[in-house]
């Protein structure tokens, strides 16, 4: 954002600008010739050319000293959000079979994390005042960042996810009890889980029926998305002979996670490509909206010195050129 702080003082350009219009050479004493015209045939050098827009950088000189007493400021919008907003953990799954070669982006064929880390990438920037953390879990489950609103570094440490990290199996119960353990840590009026994961509970210490028991004692509402196709996925498997693709199977239980969501008044997805998944995200954005109350103010930083300072330089220029150099003799 751009202002003048007293631009009334633009005013005065006008008076500037004015004499500049209407100058007349002052006028000097005279010689009578019969006549000029072999004068005429003199050529013009540059030093006369040149002086001929003395009057010009004169005019300048004060229109920038003239802008710098408007007092030019550039301003940074501010928002502060006076808000307690929603609690969100992001839990995904980092299982072996997260590595399945079933999804495509710009007809490129990406592992399902990758498909994932853009689009979760791309729903938390569109948040705005809710604290989000996430919890990643394989055979067991941990906290990968707390609440935060600090959504560059949660894309910062999305963007390193490695499959595999927690383990090759799938442990859902537990980490439904690590995201409600971190929903503990801040209070909030809504506090959501977003559980992603493309396999069936085969780990872990908690059993996710025990789970959403509590997720539903304490009004924790749990989105499920269920990643990828049924049945047969490609991987990409070291050989002998190099690297070549392997059709395996993974197991799903989509009906727990349809259980998990309805148990805790939340909502069930299937992604079984790079659009769907990016609507149930686009979906999930519109269902948890925060009420913000926003209080804006803008920083304002002076610019006048810059004005002032070739202001000066060029009114500088113009008294020593035209007191040595472009000096006029009358």
């Amino acid at each position: 954002m751009f202002r003048f702080a007293t631009p009334w003082c633009l005013l005065l350009l006008i008076p500037a600008w004015y004499f500049l219009i209407h100058l007349k050479k002052e006028k000097a004493d005279t010689i009578r010739v019969s006549s000029l015209d072999r004068l005429a045939k003199v050529p013009v050098t540059l030093g006369v050319r040149i002086s001929n827009f003395m009057p010009l950088l004169k005019v300048l000189a004060v229109s920038c000293m003239i802008l710098a007493l408007a007092r030019p400021q550039s301003g940074e919008q501010k928002i502060n959000v006076m808000t307690e907003g929603v609690n969100i953990i992001l839990a995904l799954d980092l299982s072996e079979s997260m590595k399945a070669l079933d999804f495509k982006r710009d007809d490129k064929i990406i592992t399902r994390l990758d498909a994932v880390k853009g689009v979760v990438s791309e729903f938390i920037m569109k948040r705005q005042g809710d604290r989000i953390g996430m919890v990643v879990f394989g055979s067991h489950a941990f906290t990968q960042l707390p609440l935060t609103r600090d959504y560059n570094t949660i894309s910062f440490m999305l963007d390193r996810l490695k499959i595999g990290a927690a383990g090759p199996r799938t442990a859902i119960g537990d980490a439904i009890g690590i995201s409600l353990k971190r929903l503990e840590d801040v209070e909030s009026a809504s506090n959501i889980i977003i559980l992603l994961t493309d396999g069936k509970s085969n780990s872990g210490q908690l059993s996710w029926q025990d789970a959403i028991e509590i997720a539903a004692q304490r009004k924790v509402k749990i989105h499920t998305i269920g990643v990828g196709t049924k049945g047969e996925a490609p991987f990409l498997v070291e050989g002998l002979f190099g690297q070549r693709y392997v059709y395996q199977r993974v197991d799903m239980d989509w009906e727990a996670l349809k259980t998990i969501a309805k148990k805790t008044s939340g909502s069930f997805f299937q992604a079984e490509d790079l659009e769907s998944l990016e609507k149930i995200y686009t979906m999930i954005n519109a269902l948890e909206k925060t009420k913000v109350e926003v209080e804006k103010w803008v920083e304002y930083k002076e610019l006048y010195q810059r004005f002032l300072v070739a202001g000066l330089m060029m009114f500088l220029a113009y008294l020593v050129l035209t007191h040595t150099r472009f000096m006029r003799i009358p």
